[in-house]
């Protein structure tokens, strides 16, 4: 297995708040390597499950009064990771008043030294072609316009922020052949996939916490961009489930919708000299 270059180390505290299934990964692997972690969740049943999993955690729930929201334990930690979602899905538009008021609190508090905001490729909605972190955000999108503002309030963060906009998350549990389960059939089935995997995502995040001097937007995606047909068969195959149907568009749908994205992950190689434990997705299924 490949290890990317740069082990997390020294003597330093994470918060990580909206500790979820990536959550989780990172706070586990920080405490094989004796780093101080307080998780948070706005459900008391997760707070259980991860106390459970030896990870001590409390709850934090937002939106809230920022004077009492600088009173969480979570803001005496000397790097937070901001892992909290959108929740686009469910109807909310208020992420980025919560990334806000998380990043105002631990200026108020006034002991973090870094913030680290898990975002997301969703970001490049609207862009085709290869996007990279230098890439001009198309904001016509309310969704695009709201992470942009959560970016923007973490970036501005001082002394330290740094924003990872991560692809689409498989691992452990997230098989991308119950995806298949999940969603029947599927459209654009030319469009290229931008995954990372679990393991590479918590690489990347434990990269930001030890290289300090690393600040601004990076992404976190592996280099496998092959077709959603080729690699969602791919992943029925290897689960033993009938392949994908895919929708039929018209010829018209289709130069409407057919996306080319390609998501580039070069720069997490260059600056943070990242190997990518996973960087084939289509060996990993």
């Amino acid at each position: 297995m490949i290890k990317n270059s740069k082990q997390v180390e020294g003597d330093f505290s994470v918060g990580i708040i909206g500790c979820g299934w990536l959550g989780k990964a990172l706070a586990a692997s920080l405490l094989d390597k004796n780093i101080s972690v307080l998780a948070t969740s706005s459900k008391l049943e997760n707070i259980d499950k991860l106390t459970q999993q030896s990870i001590i955690a409390q709850q934090l729930i937002l939106p809230a009064d920022i004077n009492q929201l600088a009173l969480h334990d979570v803001f005496t930690k000397q790097c937070i990771v901001i892992a909290i979602t959108p929740q686009f899905k469910q109807g909310r538009t208020d992420y980025a008043n919560k990334v806000s008021q998380l990043v105002d609190a631990a200026k108020k508090r006034n002991l973090v030294q870094r913030i680290i905001l898990l975002s997301s490729t969703a970001i490049y909605g609207g862009l085709e072609g290869i996007v990279d972190e230098e890439s001009v955000i198309n904001m016509t999108a309310e969704k695009v316009q709201i992470l942009y503002a959560a970016e923007q309030a973490v970036l501005n963060f001082s002394p330290q922020g740094a924003v990872l906009r991560l692809a689409g998350l498989v691992g452990p549990e997230r098989h991308p052949g119950k995806f298949i389960l999940a969603n029947r059939t599927l459209s654009n089935s030319s469009a290229p996939v931008n995954l990372i995997h679990q393991q590479d995502a918590v690489g990347l995040i434990e990269s930001l916490l030890q290289d300090k001097s690393s600040v601004g937007v990076f992404n976190g995606v592996c280099d496998t961009h092959v077709s959603k047909q080729k690699y969602y068969q791919a992943a029925a195959k290897a689960l033993k489930l009938d392949p994908p149907i895919f929708a039929q568009e018209s010829h018209t749908q289709e130069k409407t919708n057919e996306t080319t994205r390609v998501v580039s992950g070069e720069k997490v190689k260059q600056d943070l000299n990242y190997k990518f434990i996973y960087p084939d997705l289509l060996t990993w299924l």
